[in-house]
């Protein structure tokens, strides 16, 4: 018997605990409620299974306890039983797994209006690089990172003169405009990840991955690294400012060009 109070107990408390927890999500500020309903449906469907499979516990032991007036019975098959619990395991996964593909088919399908920004992470900061004029940004290799080329850029490729080379945390962005993040990481795995933006991806040396998202409200919102990266993975923060157009390029041209680094540097 105590056993099954301590059973309903459990479940009892862990709800109340979801509704009056103080841990909730951020507000969102980019375009991707779909992973916030995607979180929601997800909940919902466990934890109306975990309420349902502790209390069926709790009652099954009050009610099958032990009685030395009667004995049990081995019923080894129940077809019946196991047809439903596949039926109703199968709904619940499809349930589960369905709005999340396709969250993911948006998350991978970027606009073709998206401008483009490279973030470069390491151990442990993070910088970041705008296309120029061109609007292409140049190619990179590791082979050609030093003191006075820190990003890597190939100075044979003209694309890249003009590329514009944030050597700072912070990164700023103009609200209302779809922006594909091109990741890229110079030594070990990291992860971009801001919360209030719903989006995340993995830095993978060797490898360039990417996400998109639409900023939707100004404000100043933090980077984190969400792959533990070493002993100094917790400071490995950043800042995304979202303002207007007009204030974003006047911060962005205030940075300087890889061709113009590279005459600074000679």
């Amino acid at each position: 018997m105590a056993f099954a109070i301590a059973i309903i107990l459990l479940v009892v408390g862990s709800v109340l605990f979801h509704f009056i927890s103080p841990w909730w999500s951020t507000p969102i500020a980019s375009n991707w409620g779909s992973i916030d309903d995607t979180i929601l449906i997800t909940f919902s469907i466990t934890g109306v299974v975990f309420i349902v499979l502790g209390l069926f516990i709790a009652y099954a032991v009050i009610k099958y306890r032990y009685r030395p007036d009667r004995r049990s019975d081995y019923e080894p098959e129940n077809t019946t039983l196991e047809h439903w619990l596949i039926g109703i395991t199968s709904i619940g996964v499809i349930a589960m797994l369905a709005p999340g593909l396709i969250a993911w088919a948006d998350y991978v399908k970027v606009p073709d209006n998206a401008a483009v920004v490279e973030a470069v992470g390491e151990q442990w900061t993070w910088t970041f690089r705008f296309p120029g004029k061109d609007g292409v940004l140049g190619t990179t290799d590791t082979r050609f990172i030093n003191d006075d080329n820190p990003f890597g850029l190939n100075p044979d490729d003209p694309k890249g003169k003009d590329d514009i080379l944030v050597d700072d945390t912070e990164v700023h962005l103009p609200i209302g405009v779809p922006v594909k993040f091109l990741l890229r990481s110079k030594d070990v795995l990291h992860d971009f990840y801001v919360p209030q933006f719903r989006a995340k991806m993995d830095l993978v040396p060797g490898l360039v991955t990417y996400l998109w998202f639409t900023p939707t409200r100004t404000g100043t919102f933090e980077i984190l690294c969400a792959e533990l990266c070493g002993v100094g993975h917790h400071v490995m923060r950043g800042t995304v400012v979202v303002e207007d157009q007009a204030t974003f390029e006047a911060w962005r041209d205030g940075y300087q060009t890889f061709a113009q680094a590279t005459a600074a540097s000679e």
